[in-house]
């Protein structure tokens, strides 16, 4: 038996020694890799899967759906975040692309602006959307009484017709995510080529046509994906109806995440809630699944 096990030792040579003794490593990092991968798996399920797929499960009784096409709120905030998302999307990145250019001009003044620019951005949404609503009250707000000190006219009642509190909303959100996207745009301006831009000089082109030729062009992927994104983004937008209009006056502004919550909550009808933030689905896939296509392709710019 000695002899046996003698020869047996003797018959693994170094290499084999080398591979046993690595394959013990890679178990051993495995074991360590699943016990630092394991709680955030865990927070996952439970913070992410788990509410996700209740809240499918809750928004899953066509009942709920029945009752929410019923009531008579529900088309208007349909139209209401299809025009919230139109309105601010589009020419708040119209707009951020504009300042962009601006943005690109030398000189401390214009670096002193653009910190001051990015401040709504950078303070709190939520006490900056109260002190919006504020300012707009048609009583003693602000504005009006500002309108009153000038002019000795009384203001809009901002917050007491629908077109007008629905406006002060998208301004809100205009006001507050303005500089980030200005930021963004700015960053893609910068990664262009001052070479292209020396060569249309010595061409002579004017502004414009530097601008349609060679800025829009380079910036067209990047400028599409912000929208998809800003748009995904303002889908589920709850703050700023919330906290200035409150979705009033007479219910008349409330969007699909506002209606959600007020169904939810307000109402105690979790059910409809969830049926109400669904029925964005049909708008939301579609842009996820375009800007997943968009950064597949590889072009975007920064």
């Amino acid at each position: 038996m000695a002899v046996s096990t003698t020869m047996n030792h003797a018959a693994v040579t170094p290499a084999e020694r080398r591979v046993t003794r690595s394959v013990g490593l890679v178990g051993a990092d495995r074991l360590w890799a699943l016990a630092f991968v394991a709680p955030y798996i865990a927070v996952f399920l439970a913070f992410v899967v788990y509410p996700v797929g209740y809240g499918i499960w809750l928004g899953s009784d066509p009942a709920s759906y029945r009752a929410l096409f019923a009531d008579p709120v529900y088309p208007e905030a349909v139209l209401n975040t299809l025009i919230y998302l139109a309105v601010a999307v589009n020419l708040k990145l119209f707009l951020a692309l504009l300042l962009s250019g601006f943005f690109m001009r030398k000189g401390w003044w214009v670096r002193t602006l653009l910190l001051i620019f990015i401040l709504p951005w950078a303070v709190p949404g939520i006490p900056s959307f109260i002190s919006i609503h504020w300012m707009l009250n048609g009583q003693w707000g602000l504005i009006n009484n500002i309108i009153w000190d000038l002019f000795q006219v009384d203001g809009p009642p901002w917050l007491d017709q629908p077109a007008l509190a629905l406006g002060s909303v998208i301004y809100a959100h205009i006001w507050k995510w303005l500089p980030f996207w200005t930021i963004i745009f700015l960053a893609g301006r910068m990664a262009i080529p001052r070479e292209l831009y020396e060569a249309a000089d010595v061409d002579g082109a004017s502004r414009l046509d530097r601008f349609l030729l060679i800025t829009f062009p380079l910036m067209a992927g990047l400028y599409l994906v912000c929208t998809l994104l800003s748009a995904i983004w303002a889908l589920g937008d709850f703050n700023a109806v919330r906290f200035i209009s409150g979705g009033g006056p007479a219910l008349s502004t409330h969007v699909l995440a506002t209606l959600g919550i007020r169904n939810a909550f307000e109402l105690g009808n979790p059910r409809m809630g969830m049926a109400t933030v669904l029925s964005a689905l049909p708008l939301l896939i579609p842009l996820v699944i375009l800007l997943m296509r968009q950064l597949r392709k590889g072009e975007v710019q920064l």
